[in-house]
């Protein structure tokens, strides 16, 4: 499905039913909606959640900002827009507030969204994410694999992805090679554009530290962090809790800047338990 939000077009995925409590799932970097997995999905479903999933701008089928010139980047928005567009399409599904789960550059829109318009966020889990660009920086090789030349074809995007899951991967739990082989390539053929990434990455530097904002958060929230996460240290999660008023930590050994196939129920529990609070 298709929405105009925030002056923008995103494209949406609902699930569960209409009285569910209502969950919006915002991905990280680079990484379209069918990054959230289905069957973690259908896992908030079960526990009595509606949930709906979405491109950002800049990725997916969701609007990209091309300049009319060439494809370089253009530091045109910060992750406060982004929030904006978040909530914008609360307003197209009709949901005066949600509990705003967020992973990587996602826990940073959903952290901006809590901090601009709080009424809007019932509780907000922020995943494997940080208060500022500074805090919990990538290790030497982790930020390289970031900031390496995009790959030209599908085959070098499926290769990125696997070479990307080698370094920031979890080293506690087995590479699901088929899932990510088949994801790059479902992402790669809805919309591959390196560009937008970039602009994506540009908004994060230029969009600042959030931590005093989260200070005056009064939502239930959980953070959830892998100890072994070079990508986003585990400082930026300790970071968010410190931040956010009786927030919950929620760390795992061995889990890196991903969502693991056997922590999935974990997860959707600790956020099923969150949301029945708020």
């Amino acid at each position: 499905m298709r929405a105009t939000a925030n002056g923008i077009e995103i494209c949406y995925e609902v699930f569960g039913e209409p009285g569910g409590r209502p969950v919006v799932l915002i991905m990280g970097l680079g990484a379209q909606m069918i990054s959230w997995p289905e069957e973690f999905i259908g896992l908030l479903v079960e526990s009595g959640h509606r949930v709906v999933r979405f491109d950002n701008r800049d990725v997916g089928l969701s609007t990209h900002f091309t300049p009319a010139d060439g494809d370089a980047p253009a530091p045109s928005y910060l992750l406060d827009d982004m929030a904006d567009d978040t909530a914008a399409l609360m307003d197209v599904l009709g949901w005066d507030s949600a509990h705003v789960v967020g992973a990587s550059m996602g826990g940073m829109i959903a952290q901006a969204l809590a901090v601009r318009h709080p009424a809007r966020v019932r509780t907000l889990t922020s995943i494997m994410s940080t208060p500022g660009p500074r805090v919990g920086q990538a290790t030497e090789e982790a930020m390289a694999v970031l900031t390496a030349p995009a790959p030209q074809d599908r085959d070098g995007a499926i290769a990125r992805a696997l070479e990307n899951a080698r370094v920031i991967g979890s080293p506690g739990y087995e590479m699901d090679v088929e899932w990510i082989t088949r994801l790059a390539g479902e992402a790669y053929d809805r919309a591959f554009d390196p560009a937008g990434t970039a602009r994506q990455f540009i908004a994060i530097r230029r969009s600042g530290d959030r931590t005093e904002g989260l200070r005056g958060l009064s939502a239930p929230a959980l953070v959830i962090h892998g100890e072994d996460d070079p990508l986003v240290t585990l400082e930026g999660g300790t970071a968010t809790a410190d931040a956010i008023p009786g927030a919950k930590l929620l760390t795992f050994p061995g889990m890196g800047h991903d969502l693991p196939r056997p922590l999935w129920p974990a997860m959707a529990e600790a956020i099923a338990e969150l949301t029945g609070r708020g």
